[in-house]
């Protein structure tokens, strides 16, 4: 059922794009279609939800552009959310790796959309990144693989850091984050968007599969490594957020913050009994990442949204509960603790803190008064789903336990 319902989806878009050179906003219907489609997967209800949530909010973003790629754009948009969607249903080495490179080229394309030209010179320097990284992860996913049938060490931790550095460039981890001030700055925001939210979960799932179907002896020296990265990130990051003054660079530095966070987990790999919870907080902190970056550069690119829904979404990242960001961040911290990284738990909580006076005043730079409008009905739709978490989540805890059970 899970493969004809991906195969269903998939043939869906692909109709929708043949079509859309004669009518390029019918791919919008389609691809809804086909995203809906996929809330019949019989397991792992709530992250299926979510994710689909999240392919939805980011197909009604690209409504705010009004010149598109015939169409297409709709139609890879929701390649990117399908792709999201499957990869939590498959252990096959070939597939999860297939679907790293089907979340990944899409964006080439959708990096370059704008409203007057396409943005060759910021699409240049994001497709070199990305090819980088793209070589660098699954160079290191096969080593892995190879050096754990093999038993070669010196080959695994080869390996393993060349997995993490090309996990680090394509999510814009510190120190690989150079192309993400750049592009997030030029890019047309609504492409940034989708850059900056669901295209950002597939690596990290993809990285806890191999990781832990590899993980050995070694990987008590090597979460070392991960935690320099993941507080490097978490610096620079808020450090960099807090000395810009634009918001599309102030979200830029941000994201490479989070992705600190999320990469942090990681070493929860030295303790495979915690690794569920780790699971469940990179997962947690992907959501809230994916609906603030969504609700924060549709409000970029329409000068603003409603005042009560930019702050809700600072709070959300800062960490407030009971919102998505704070369970998230907890379930990372709490991870961190239980294997030991008590160090790197108190860091976290140091750069939550520094993020506080940057989240406020973007939420101030970017706050108007609110009136009806598409962009404000999108920052709504995220706000709302930042408060899923009001119930504490042990749901979302028993899910990512029985995703990471069957690896």
């Amino acid at each position: 059922m899970i493969e004809t319902l991906t195969l269903v989806s998939l043939i869906l878009i692909a109709l929708g794009s043949a079509l859309s050179f004669k009518s390029p906003r019918s791919v919008f219907f389609i691809s809804l279609i086909a995203l809906l489609i996929m809330l019949l997967m019989p397991e792992y209800r709530s992250y299926v939800i979510l994710i689909v949530a999240i392919g939805v909010l980011n197909l009604m973003s690209m409504i705010l552009m009004k010149n598109q790629i015939k169409g297409v754009d709709y139609g890879l948009t929701a390649l990117i959310a399908i792709a999201t969607v499957y990869i939590v249903f498959t252990n096959d080495l070939a597939m999860i790796l297939l679907m790293f490179v089907i979340t990944s080229i899409p964006t080439y394309v959708l990096i370059m959309t704008s409203e007057n030209r396409a943005n060759v010179e910021v699409a240049v320097k994001y497709i070199t990144f990305m090819v980088f990284a793209t070589v660098l992860f699954l160079a290191g996913a096969m080593l892995l693989i190879y050096a754990s049938n093999v038993n070669a060490d010196i080959l695994y931790i080869i390996g393993f850091i060349m997995l993490i550095i090309g996990l680090g460039m394509e999510v814009g981890c510190a120190p690989m984050h150079e192309w993400v001030p750049d592009v997030f700055d030029t890019a047309d925001p609504i492409p940034v968007s989708i850059v900056a939210s669901i295209a950002k979960i597939v690596p990290f799932v993809v990285a806890y599969k191999i990781l832990i179907m590899t993980a050995n002896s070694l990987v008590t020296e090597l979460a070392l490594f991960v935690a320099f990265v993941a507080a490097v990130s978490m610096f620079i990051g808020n450090i960099g957020a807090l000395t810009s003054t634009k918001p599309a660079r102030i979200l830029a530095y941000s994201t490479v913050a989070n992705m600190g966070y999320i990469i942090a987990t990681l070493v929860a790999l030295i303790d495979l009994n915690w690794i569920y919870l780790a699971f469940a907080g990179a997962l947690l902190q992907l959501m809230a990442n994916a609906f603030g970056k969504i609700g924060f550069f549709v409000s970029i690119k329409e000068n603003g949204a409603s005042t009560y829904l930019m702050y809700t979404l600072a709070f959300s990242f800062i960490g407030m509960p009971p919102l998505i960001g704070f369970w998230g961040k907890l379930f990372i911290l709490l991870s961190l603790v239980k294997v030991g990284y008590i160090w790197l738990a108190l860091i976290l909580v140091i750069n939550s803190a520094m993020s506080v006076p940057y989240y406020v005043r973007l939420a101030r730079i970017l706050s108007k008064p609110t009136i009806p409008s598409l962009v404000n009905a999108i920052v709504l739709i995220t706000v709302a789903l930042t408060f899923i978490t009001i119930v504490p989540p042990s749901w979302f805890i028993d899910m990512a336990r029985a995703i990471i059970g069957g690896v």
